[in-house]
């Protein structure tokens, strides 16, 4: 990482002006820089930490659950009746991902996702957690208010659709399988994979088919 920006005097005694990174990934590198010249931090570990969140852990291997329980009648049972084991079988496991639930939204019932207490998540399936998932105003207004909550995601659902509030504990993480959206069954596993964001497996988001792009008349 600090192979592609030095944090020497050079780099850091103007504005900036030649760089895309934003003011809090400035401060992030140089404070990466100066710990890895004290020698509290090894860079190649922490390149490997950032690799390994990146790439082999995340909402990704969340979106892929999803799809293949879309596709396969089989395994959505599984997941709904034990999610640690069947999504263990697609090899996402590790800590915060031991003991999973998995809940399914319907046009009946919609779920969403929390952790009242501090910021329990299930980091095997959708990786670190988003800022506003920590935050004390998604924490305790979500439970108390989960429509508005939807309204500022840009949410809205029926009326007469009921919305459950899981709380996330140390011991248990949950995953919303949310609804195939229609007109997606040409599509395959992989194509539905890329259509499910990480907030739909939270429930604050729903999922949607991309409009295709009108070609010159």
């Amino acid at each position: 990482m600090s192979q592609d920006h030095p944090t020497n005097g050079h780099e850091h005694a103007h504005g900036h002006d030649h760089s895309e990174l934003g003011e809090m990934d400035l401060r992030v590198r140089a404070l990466e820089s100066v710990l890895t010249q004290k020698g509290y931090i090894d860079p190649a570990a922490l390149d490997t930490l950032i690799d390994t969140y990146q790439t082999r852990i995340g909402p990704r291997n969340g979106a892929r659950v999803v799809a293949r329980a879309w596709v396969d009648p089989a395994f959505r049972e599984w997941l709904l009746a034990d999610a640690t084991a069947a999504i263990a079988s697609l090899g996402y496991t590790g800590r915060q991902g031991e003991h999973m639930v998995a809940v399914e939204n319907t046009d009946a019932q919609h779920h969403m996702v929390v952790c009242t207490l501090c910021s329990c998540y299930p980091w095997p399936v959708l990786g670190l957690p988003p800022t506003w998932y920590k935050s004390a105003p998604y924490r305790s207004r979500v439970v108390k208010d989960p429509r508005g909550v939807l309204a500022d995601f840009g949410v809205t659902l029926l009326e007469s659709t009921r919305i459950r509030v899981w709380d996330s504990t140390a011991e248990v993480r949950y995953l919303v399988i949310p609804q195939r959206p229609p007109g997606t069954d040409d599509l395959a596993e992989d194509e539905l994979a890329a259509l499910v964001s990480r907030d739909s497996m939270i429930g604050t988001r729903l999922v949607e088919v991309p409009a295709k792009e009108e070609g010159p008349a």
